[in-house]
């Protein structure tokens, strides 16, 4: 087995460590999230909490891809997170990141970054219309994608649960995470509105963000509205339609059969 493995400067001294929790991840046991693939944990080295993030073995197509062609998702997590920090955009600290491979094929891959506890993640704007300061914090999360676009980046997987906030005083950082999907370099008006598609459904919140975005783009709000809502109204009915055939293919999967209860 190939291991590659490549640890932030500043955290030399923890190398060690950091290899040995990559190599027992198995027998780690506090679990932060898990989905169909890939696997977070949370371990404490030298009294420090820290995650780490497991991406599974890819298909056989994508282990030849990322053996040779395509840097990893843990590779690109690490990357893009130093890519953020450099910027001015938050984002946990990256600490490391290993790829395993054989000589022809691309196997796991391990992102460990420093745990954040946040107050919230979008997401609970989204479940919560009632959430303490609800529209102040969702101006200020328009405040922030729009920095990110002024600085020419496009966070691909700008969804709920990939944005944590912390409540610092009278104001709100912003921490992105899941990392791996990100675009850089000028974005036009259309890449954008197209970058909240994924954000929430509710109508009120997607007017709110239009204003807000209306008023640091300089744009007709009616304008922004319009298109946001639309992008809005595409991803909803693409993700739905998705969703049911995902529930009519995979029936016998726990997760979809609890959807349709």
């Amino acid at each position: 087995m190939i291991k590659h493995f490549k640890i932030n400067s500043s955290q030399n001294s923890l190398t060690p460590l950091i290899k040995s929790a990559i190599l027992n991840f198995d027998n780690h046991t506090e679990v932060l999230g898990q989905g169909d693939r890939n696997v977070i944990k949370v371990i404490t080295i030298e009294g420090k909490a820290y995650t780490i993030k497991s991406f599974k073995i890819p298909n056989l197509i994508n282990q030849i891809v990322y053996r040779f062609f395509r840097k990893s998702k843990a590779e690109r997590s690490f990357l893009y997170a130093n890519k953020l920090i450099e910027a001015g955009i938050k984002t946990p600290f990256p600490v490391a990141f290993q790829n395993n491979m054989s000589s022809l094929f691309f196997k796991d891959s391990y992102y460990v970054s420093e745990l954040l506890n946040c107050d919230l993640t979008y997401r609970e704007l989204v479940r919560q219309s009632d959430y303490p300061d609800h529209e102040n914090i969702l101006r200020a999360f328009t405040r922030f994608t729009f920095d990110l676009h002024e600085k020419g980046i496009l966070f691909l997987d700008h969804s709920p649960g990939n944005t944590l906030i912390v409540k610092q005083n009278d104001h709100y950082d912003f921490y992105l995470v899941d990392l791996n999907r990100m675009e850089f370099g000028s974005l036009d008006l259309e890449t954008r509105i197209q970058n909240f598609a994924r954000l929430t459904p509710k109508k009120d919140m997607v007017s709110i963000m239009a204003n807000e975005y209306a008023k640091l783009t300089k744009k007709d709000e009616t304008v922004i509205f319009d298109k946001m809502w639309k992008v809005t109204e595409e991803f909803q009915q693409k993700f739905h339609k998705k969703r049911a055939l995902k529930r009519k293919l995979f029936f016998w999967k726990k997760k979809y059969r609890e959807e349709v209860q």
